[in-house]
């Protein structure tokens, strides 16, 4: 090794602790920023007039922007670095919430949600293949950590909101002191990030189609987030039509998804570093499928949440390893596999929902939730993609 090239690993040493504080922040604001938006929904619906259908097609939008978004942002950070695109797209974010709080008109609506999810989205690239960056530099499993410090921001910001909102502060107000506070903490963490994407050169392209190992991992991360965004949608249903639920207590099953998610989170890295990321992910799948199995087929309210806990806890860890695997890909550089990995996960996340509401018609909500199962046991049986 040259003497500039041991000079470089001894600075990127030197400057570990910092980086890995720096992602963990950043992860955190994006967090609170996506799920900060949620308190807000009701309040442009009844300032704008919207029915449930035009409020629908206005949401489709924040979706839009992020999958627009993703594989350009891919090739930005390849081009310019992760620490540019997440200060740039951390700061834009920001700016994005107070413009929700305001948005005069359904366009105004539209175009605010399709900015508000290409920041999202070009946050959401950089800071995984930020991570990846971090994670080979420490030699140790860090990704489920980070993905369990997003968990947490997503608790937070929708608490955060609503606890301001029931204080009685004006929605912008509202809106602003949030977006302040993580411009501050995108600002305070910008010299604690790499400036690259710790990529060793490999090819990159702005656009095109996935293939080989990256299409595989795409695919994998679909039916995980597929799952995740029938737990967001349909959680509640299930628990209101079919266990017996109140109305305004239904929520709670998408409540102890989301705990149960965190917690795995956070804990997911000792596991990952003592059992592998093949295990992790084959043991993980089979249990969010056995737990979505149990909430659709067993007739008790009580089996339904523990259902929920176990989709929660399994699939916690599989999203994270597959974007791990896929900024290790050799001769791919990592953003651009990571972001089309992400937009494919993203996909499965937006047109999931949709999928599983054309199966509960045909058949029943239950019967459409163990198919999802289903899919969940294909992704435990393709475990081996993610070896190291």
């Amino acid at each position: 090794m040259q003497a500039s090239e041991l000079s470089s690993a001894a600075d990127c040493g030197d400057r570990l602790p910092a980086a890995i504080r720096a992602t963990r922040l950043i992860f955190l604001v994006s967090g609170i920023g996506m799920a900060a938006w949620a308190p807000m929904v009701p309040y442009a619906k009844s300032r704008l007039g919207l029915d449930d259908a035009s409020l629908g097609l206005a949401l489709l939008a924040f979706g839009g922007g992020s999958m627009v978004a993703m594989p350009l942002m891919g090739w930005l950070v390849h081009r310019f670095g992760c620490r540019r695109v997440i200060g740039t797209g951390g700061m834009l974010l920001c700016l994005a919430l107070p413009c929700l709080a305001v948005a005069p008109s359904l366009p105004l609506l539209v175009l605010t949600l399709l900015y508000f999810g290409a920041t999202l989205g070009a946050v959401d690239v950089a800071m995984n293949a930020h991570a990846v960056a971090v994670e080979k530099q420490a030699g140790r499993a860090l990704m489920s950590g980070f993905h369990g410090l997003f968990s947490l921001g997503g608790l937070g910001g929708a608490a955060g909101m609503s606890l301001l909102l029931a204080a009685g502060l004006p929605l912008a107000v509202a809106a602003g002191a949030i977006a302040l506070l993580l411009a501050i903490i995108v600002a305070a963490q910008w010299n604690g990030l790499f400036d690259d994407a710790g990529d060793d050169g490999g090819h990159a392209m702005a656009f095109g189609l996935p293939r080989g190992i990256v299409l595989v991992l795409g695919l994998l991360c679909f039916a995980s987030f597929l799952a995740e965004g029938a737990m967001l949608d349909w959680s509640a249903v299930l628990l209101r039509d079919f266990r017996g639920f109140a109305p305004a207590s239904a929520g709670i099953g998408y409540a102890c998804f989301s705990v149960a998610m965190a917690a795995g989170r956070l804990t997911g890295d000792r596991a990952i570093q003592r059992f592998g990321p093949v295990l992790a992910v084959r043991l993980g799948a089979s249990v969010a499928a056995g737990g979505l199995l149990l909430a659709a087929l067993a007739p008790w309210p009580a089996s339904a949440l523990a259902g929920f806990v176990l989709v929660g806890l399994g699939a916690a860890n599989i999203v994270p390893v597959m974007f791990g695997a896929a900024g290790r890909l050799p001769g791919v550089a990592p953003a651009i596999s990571i972001a089309t990995v992400t937009a494919l996960g993203y996909a499965g996340l937006l047109s999931g929902p949709a999928l599983i509401g054309f199966l509960a018609h045909a058949s029943s909500l239950p019967a459409a939730l163990a198919a999802v199962a289903g899919l969940l046991l294909l992704v435990a049986a393709s475990a081996r993609v993610v070896r190291r």
